[in-house]
């Protein structure tokens, strides 16, 4: 397995300013929406750190995960699955269901989605 050090950079960058923004941000509008927008991406530089080959429509797949672990607070999993003694993972997965973090996930998909089409196809410039 090789890494890619580009994307495992930008993961611990998300992941330190996500933690920042957990422990210190209070407000209306960094931690509630900001925050969501960039869990998407972050689990994106985790994955693209990790694997060299390309995954077909991976922001479409951490949509669909990110909704569905939404969907799960919903129905409370973390008291179904008895882990509310477990804070790390209690937090990691949540307890409050809310139709705005569906739309942050989707906001964070749109931006790697257009993030990958610059990639593939870069401006080109001319003299």
């Amino acid at each position: 397995m090789k890494l890619n050090i580009k994307y495992i950079l930008a993961f611990i960058i998300l992941l330190l300013t996500e933690i920042f923004i957990a422990l210190f941000v209070h407000d209306t509008i960094i931690r509630p929406y900001i925050g969501d927008i960039l869990v998407v991406i972050l689990i994106y530089t985790l994955i693209k750190g990790f694997t060299k080959k390309s995954i077909r429509h991976l922001p479409i797949y951490l949509f669909l995960f990110a909704t569905t672990v939404e969907i799960m607070q919903y129905f409370h999993i973390v008291r179904v699955l008895h882990l509310e003694k477990h804070k790390i993972i209690a937090t990691i997965i949540g307890d409050s269901f809310d139709l705005q973090d569906i739309l942050c996930y989707f906001i964070g998909t749109m931006i790697l989605i257009m993030f990958e089409k610059m990639s593939k196809n870069p401006l080109k410039t001319s003299k």
